[in-house]
């Protein structure tokens, strides 16, 4: 019954206004579903803030059409909210594009409305494998969870290390960082010792870290969500004194990311992660970004998310310029599958067959620069496609 009345309102819709009606307008709107309020809400303002950065260093008007955002709040891990507020930006707004995305429930229920509407829908963040799988109307240019935990599993076997524990939020992209680093690991020949999935609302990190402790691995992988969870885990990790056991922590980047690694302390140098962007990252294009960031939002530092809804309104633009201004859905899939963006993190790529990204995945330190903490980086796996596909 909800799926008749969806699509019963969706075809009113575009009855009403088909693309080429919409295309006659003077504006393109672009509709972000991301997480403004609540536990997640840098997720939100870190993939906004990222979209105006890039209006800001390219100007709000493309092929003659001024640009608009249309930002919605999803509240947090909240799949109905999502699925409502899409039918609304589709229904109600007439977006031309629906976009954003901190976490994966959220993309996962929109998935049937890009598919119903065809409309482009362009993943800024959320990282389970499956999510592009579920339309053909999604792409994404953000990451994977497999795409950074497979190399980091590779690093720490050529490394030396042979005896890790796991820790990882029990949601999708937690299982795709769980299951993607012990095939990777086993099959190298390294053994994982213990497992452990924790809640993705209020965890209590202790009694977990307490049993990795027990273990005694010579390492302990870490996914949990960036932001308040990896600020948690770090402060577990640090009061029942793993480093000081020897335990090595190494992690996908959420845990060190740079949004929050001030709040980690000192005692975070030292940490090993892999991901896709760090500020520290040595480019001009990555110098551009931080320069127009800074204009946008003074008092925060761009993290990976502000890099994925950056880079989301690079494939607008592209989209908007290369269509001549006349957005239409199937023909702009037809320009997304194969786009190259020379992003702030390197050069990236949509996979045409599979409509996610293909990017470097580098291995990074916490380090201080300038008396501030950094990821800095000091290897990498170039071009590297998501293993969970």
């Amino acid at each position: 019954m909800r799926k008749t009345t969806l699509g019963a309102a969706l075809a009113l819709a575009l009855a009403f206004a088909s693309p080429a009606a919409r295309a006659a307008g003077d504006t393109i709107k672009v509709g972000i579903l991301a997480e403004m309020s609540g536990t997640f809400a840098d997720f939100g303002q870190q993939i906004t803030n990222g979209a105006r950065a890039y209006m800001k260093q390219h100007g709000d008007t493309v092929a003659g059409k001024k640009i608009e955002l249309i930002i919605k709040d999803t509240t947090g891990p909240a799949p109905d909210v999502a699925k409502r507020l899409a039918q609304e930006l589709v229904v109600k707004d007439e977006v031309d594009f629906i976009a954003g995305f901190g976490l994966t429930p959220n993309a996962l229920a929109v998935a049937s409305i890009a598919t119903e509407a065809k409309k482009p829908t362009i993943v800024m963040n959320a990282a389970t494998s499956v999510i592009t799988a579920k339309s053909p109307y999604i792409v994404r240019t953000s990451f994977t969870l497999a795409q950074v935990t497979q190399p980091m599993a590779q690093w720490a076997y050529q490394s030396g290390v042979r005896k890790v524990y796991t820790v990882v939020a029990d949601y999708g992209p937690g299982h795709d960082a769980e299951g993607t680093f012990k095939k990777t690991f086993t099959a190298l020949g390294g053994q994982v010792v213990g497992e452990a999935r924790v809640p993705l609302k209020n965890p209590e990190f202790s009694p977990f870290v307490q049993k990795v402790k027990d273990a005694r691995p010579e390492a302990v992988f870490v996914f949990v969500p960036a932001g308040e969870l990896a600020v948690g885990f770090m402060k577990a990790y640090r009061e029942r004194e793993l480093a000081k056991a020897g335990i090595k922590l190494l992690s996908t980047g959420d845990v060190t990311e740079d949004g929050v690694i001030d709040a980690l302390g000192d005692n975070a140098i030292g940490v090993i992660s892999t991901h896709q962007y760090s500020m520290a990252h040595e480019s001009p294009e990555n110098k551009a970004f931080l320069a127009a960031y800074a204009q946008v939002a003074p008092q925060q530092r761009p993290n990976f998310m502000a890099v994925g809804g950056y880079d989301g309104m690079a494939a607008v633009y592209e989209v908007v310029r290369k269509l001549g201004g006349k957005v239409d859905g199937d023909q702009a899939m037809g320009v997304l599958k194969g786009l190259k963006i020379a992003s702030p993190r390197g050069p990236i790529q949509i996979d045409a067959d599979t409509r996610d990204i293909v990017q470097n995945v580098y291995v990074r330190e916490i380090k201080k620069v300038g008396g501030k903490l950094y990821n800095v980086e000091f290897d990498h796996f170039p071009a590297v496609k998501d293993p969970g596909k």
